[in-house]
C-alpha cells in the first residue's frame, strides 16, 4: 500500500501525520470531503479550520464515525481470510424464502381450525358454562386428544397437538412456533423443521404416557419446546458459521432455565396445576437430539460427527424403549376403554 511506509498493513499515527503534512489526504473521495465541508464550514470560506473541525467532531460523532469507516475501507485493504476458513455470517447467508417457510403456518392454521370447530359446536349450548375453548368434549378434542384409555388409537400420540384448552394456551403456542419455526425453516427447509416438530410432539406424549400413564394430554407444547432446543442444536453444530452465536446460545439457555425454574415452582406450589411438564421436557430433549441429527451442518468437523451419532443413537434408543414398554407391558397402563 502506497501510504504504509513500514509495510505492516497498518497506518500508524506517525504515518497519518505524515500523510496530512505532505498533502496525501487528497486521496479522500470527493463526496466525503464535500459532506464534511457542507456540514461544518461555518464561515462558508470553502475550508475547515481547526475550530470548525473540532466543533464538527463534538456535534456529529455519528458522521465522523461513518465517514472515517468509509475512508478506512478505501485506504486499508481488508485482511485475506485463511484458505478454507468460513467467515462468521455464513449461516445467515443460507437463508432462503424459496420454497416459502409455510410449514409452521400450515400446522398453526390446522390448530386454529380445530379450536374453532369446538368453539362453534358449543356456542349455542345453554348447558355449556366453560370459558372460550376450554372444553375438551367437543368433536375435535374428543377425536384428537391424547386419551390414556384409548392408546390403541395410535394417532392420538400425535393428533393431541391440534387440541388446545383455552385461547391463551393456543395463542402462546402459535406465536412461539411460528417465529421459531420460520427462522429454522429459512435455513433448514420445511421437511427438517417438520421432523423436529413432530418428533417433539411424539416424545411429549410418549414421555407423559410412561411417567403419568393416566394423564390426558392436549396442546402442541412438546413440538414448541422441540423447536426451542432445535435452535440450541443448530447453534452448537454451526457455531463458527453464525453471527453472534454466543449471544443467541445464551438467550435460549436463559429462556430454558427460567422456564424450568418456573415450572418446578408451579408444580410444587399449585396443587391444581395441570400443565404437562413431562411433555415439555420430553419435547425439549427430542428437539435437541433430532435437531443435531437432521438440521443442516454447514461445515462438518470430527467432533460433530461423533456428536451426531450419539444424538441419533440416543434418540432411537429412547423411542424404541418407550414403544417396547407400550407393547409388551400393557398392565402398567390403564385398562383400555372401547366404544
Amino acid at each position: 500500500m502506497a501510504h504504509d511506509s513500514d509495510r505492516d498493513g497498518l497506518i500508524s499515527i506517525h504515518e497519518l501525520k505524515a500523510l496530512i503534512s505532505t498533502g496525501y489526504c487528497r486521496d479522500i473521495p470527493a463526496y466525503i470531503a464535500e459532506q464534511i465541508l457542507r456540514k461544518s464550514d461555518v464561515d462558508n470560506n470553502g475550508q475547515l479550520d481547526f475550530d470548525e473541525f473540532y466543533t464538527m467532531s463534538l456535534h456529529h460523532k455519528w458522521m465522523i464515525r461513518n465517514l472515517l469507516t468509509r475512508y478506512c475501507r478505501y485506504l486499508v485493504p481488508p485482511p485475506k481470510p485463511l484458505e478454507g476458513d468460513e467467515p462468521d455470517g455464513a449461516y445467515e447467508k443460507q437463508m432462503s424464502i424459496c420454497p416459502p417457510p409455510l410449514t409452521m403456518v400450515i400446522f398453526s392454521i390446522i390448530e386454529i381450525i380445530m379450536f374453532l370447530v369446538d368453539v362453534i359446536y358449543f356456542q349455542d349450548d345453554p348447558n355449556h358454562n366453560q370459558r372460550l375453548g376450554e372444553s375438551t368434549n367437543g368433536p375435535a378434542a374428543t377425536l384428537c386428544i391424547y386419551n390414556p384409555y384409548k392408546r390403541y388409537e395410535s394417532w392420538r400420540f400425535l393428533s393431541y397437538m391440534f387440541v388446545h384448552v383455552g385461547i391463551m394456551h393456543l395463542m402462546m403456542n402459535l406465536i412461539i412456533q411460528i417465529f421459531l419455526g420460520i427462522a429454522l425453516e429459512l435455513v433448514h427447509h420445511w421437511w427438517r423443521v417438520a421432523l423436529v416438530y413432530l418428533a417433539g410432539v411424539l416424545a411429549g406424549s410418549m414421555g407423559t404416557s410412561l411417567t403419568s400413564p393416566r394423564i390426558f394430554l392436549a396442546g402442541a407444547s412438546g413440538g414448541v419446546y422441540a423447536l426451542i432446543t432445535a435452535h440450541i442444536a443448530t447453534i452448537i453444530m454451526n457455531y463458527s458459521e453464525m453471527e453472534y452465536a454466543i449471544v443467541q446460545l445464551l438467550a435460549f439457555l436463559v429462556f430454558c432455565f427460567t422456564d424450568l425454574g418456573t415450572s418446578v415452582y408451579r408444580h410444587l406450589t399449585d396443587q391444581h396445576d395441570q400443565i404437562g411438564y413431562i411433555a415439555h421436557l420430553s419435547g425439549a430433549v427430542a428437539g435437541l437430539l433430532v435437531g443435531i441429527g437432521v438440521l443442516r451442518n454447514l461445515e462438518v468437523r470430527r467432533w460433530e460427527r461423533i456428536l451426531w451419532w450419539i444424538a441419533v443413537i440416543f434418540y432411537f434408543a429412547l423411542m424404541t424403549t418407550g414403544i417396547i414398554i407400550h407393547i409388551f407391558v400393557p398392565d402398567y397402563f390403564p385398562k383400555p376403554e372401547y366404544n
